[in-house]
Formats: C-alpha cells, sequence, structure tokens
C-alpha cells in the first residue's frame, strides 16, 4: 500500500513556519511527505530539509518522493525525541523550523498485519517503530487491571474503561489474547448494548488507547517539546499538529512554559528565579481546519495546529 495521505492544515502549517528559502527544517513526523514536500517546494539550494519518521516503510515512501529535491532533503529512520542528536549527526546545530504531525497515518490504520485496526483479524502488534519491543499483546496479556483501566481512561476517554479492563482480565486467563478481533469482542461485550450503537465502533477508544501505550506517544511528546524549542534558531518556529485533547493539552502547556517560565509567586514585585521566557506563542488560540477542508478531508476534523517562535 503506497504511504501517503492528505497533510493536514497544510497552509496554515507552511504560513506557521514562516520558511526562508535558505533556512534548516526538520519533520519530525515526516510520514507520506506531504508537509515535507511542500516545505522542500519553498527552500532554495542553500536550503535544507530533514524528515525524521520511526517507521520504515514512511522513511522509504518520503525518500522516493523527495529524491527530486536532491542534496537539500535528508531523510532519517528514528525518533523526534532524539532530534538532537540526529541532526548533530548532519553537522545541523539549529533549526529555523519543526514541524510535528502527531496524527497516525491511515496506511499504518488499514495495513491489517500492524494489528492498529479493530476493522481487520491481525496480530496485536501497534507499533510504529517494529524495532521496539513492546506489542500491543503484551499491554493486554501483562498489564494489571488497574493499569489498563487506567490507560483506557486517560488515553481513549474511554467511559466503561473499568468494565473493560476486567473482563481484559478476566478472558486473558482462559487464553492469550492475541489478535485484533479477539480484543475488539471482549471490548463489545463490556459494554452495555443500548450503549454500542453510538459514538463510532465499540473498540475505537480503547485501541487508541493502547495505541498511544505501546509507541509512548504522550511521554516522548511531553518530554521533548522543550527540547525541540531549545533547537531552533533565533526566530525560528515550532509548529505542532495534535488529534488528542491530551496531546493539545502538552503542547499548550510547554509552549505557555516558555513563553512565561517564571515560578515566583505572583505577590513578588519582581522576578527572583531568574527564569527568562524562550520565545512566544503565535498561535493564542489552535488553529483548526477550514470548512473546505473538513469537507475535502475527514481526518482534519479533531486536527489543532500551535505554533511557537524562538526568541
Amino acid at each position: 500500500m503506497e504511504f501517503r495521505h492528505t497533510p493536514v492544515l497544510l497552509n496554515e502549517v507552511i504560513e506557521g513556519l514562516a520558511i526562508r528559502a535558505d533556512g534548516v527544517y526538520a519533520d519530525g513526523t515526516a510520514g507520506g511527505g506531504g508537509h515535507s514536500e511542500e516545505i522542500a517546494k519553498r527552500l532554495s539550494e542553500k536550503g535544507r530539509l530533514v524528515c525524521i519518521d520511526r517507521d520504515e516503510e514512511a522513511v522509504r515512501a518520503v525518500t522516493e518522493r523527495l529524491a527530486p529535491y536532491g542534496d537539500r532533503v535528508s531523510v532519517l529512520r528514528g525518533n523526534y525525541e532524539d532530534m538532537a542528536v540526529l541532526l548533530s549527526g548532519l553537522g545541523i546545530a539549529a533549526a529555523d523550523g519543526i514541524l510535528l504531525d502527531l496524527g497516525v497515518s491511515s496506511v499504518q490504520l488499514d495495513e491489517a498485519e500492524r494489528g492498529f485496526s479493530y476493522r481487520y483479524d491481525a496480530p496485536l502488534d501497534m507499533r510504529m517503530d517494529v524495532r521496539d519491543e513492546k506489542t500491543a499483546a503484551d499491554i493486554v496479556n501483562t498489564y494489571s487491571e488497574k493499569e489498563l483501566s487506567r490507560i483506557l481512561r486517560d488515553y481513549g476517554e474511554e467511559r466503561f474503561a473499568s468494565s473493560i479492563a476486567r473482563r481484559i482480565t478476566q478472558e486473558r486467563l482462559k487464553e492469550p489474547i492475541r489478535t485484533t478481533f479477539q480484543l475488539a469482542e471482549i471490548i463489545k461485550a463490556s459494554i452495555p448494548a443500548r450503549m454500542r450503537e453510538t459514538g463510532g465502533h465499540p473498540a475505537k477508544r480503547s485501541f487508541q488507547a493502547i495505541r498511544i501505550e505501546v509507541n509512548r506517544e504522550l511521554e516522548i511528546l511531553e518530554d521533548s517539546i522543550g527540547g525541540l524549542i531549545d533547537l531552533l534558531s533565533p526566530g525560528g518556529r515550532l509548529a505542532v499538529i495534535s488529534f488528542h485533547s491530551l496531546e493539545d493539552r502538552i503542547v499548550k502547556t510547554a509552549m505557555k512554559s516558555a513563553q512565561d517560565p517564571c515560578i515566583c509567586p505572583k505577590d513578588f514585585p519582581v522576578c527572583v528565579c531568574g527564569r527568562k521566557p524562550k520565545g512566544r506563542m503565535i498561535t493564542r488560540k489552535a488553529i483548526t481546519a477550514s470548512q473546505e477542508e473538513l469537507t475535502e478531508n475527514n481526518r482534519a476534523h479533531s486536527a489543532k495546529l500551535r505554533v511557537f517562535e524562538h526568541l
């Protein structure tokens, strides 16, 4: 399957990054290369774009897609949490713009063998990087009922998290839960019949939650935002597209903290903590898709873009 999808908030991202033709840019979640290609188009021969993704298929696809741009583009397999090291390996100390699109590719969801989707019967995997050790099956079969309930509630906003976690731990005593269909049926049976007809497939939220846990998505995001801001050149910008309320909250909090890092009590007349602002939030409120884009691209419905400019 061709690793491509329609990039969300494309025009807004390009405007937010304020691309300079001879600048250095990094796409930390290159995916199918949609955003990356638009950045590459705007670079001169002196410009540089580094595309990073932890999915082997994405790396292969974006390498092929951006081949016409030659030495302007470098494609690396890795995680954006290691961006400083990855850029350093290319002799790059700072970037004029960094982009993160935190959405899951439709290709990852639609490839049955990847185990991301409840729509296909496949081994429970859900790893974005197959080199990682922990799979969805490991989580479902080894986490305690309390841990499972927390993940389903916090990451999936699943109102029946306790019931689902209880049934999972009961069913795995009979036999290991190894496939997506096994898990989907267990989840479905855990939800009252009258509630199964609303809000889409009954397993949707639980599968999302387990995927987030498998790939440490929120943990990596929370640990990385500050470092990515520090990687920016003066005037450089960080643009982040999130699709989940918890993701957006992490991004918003980190950017606000970078803009106003002072921890002095509010009644202090002057700052004594010595913490200086790293820049400013370009987006006072998150940017969302236009009605036109929503009509053309269903994936854009939950997308939120926030942009931060380094001092």
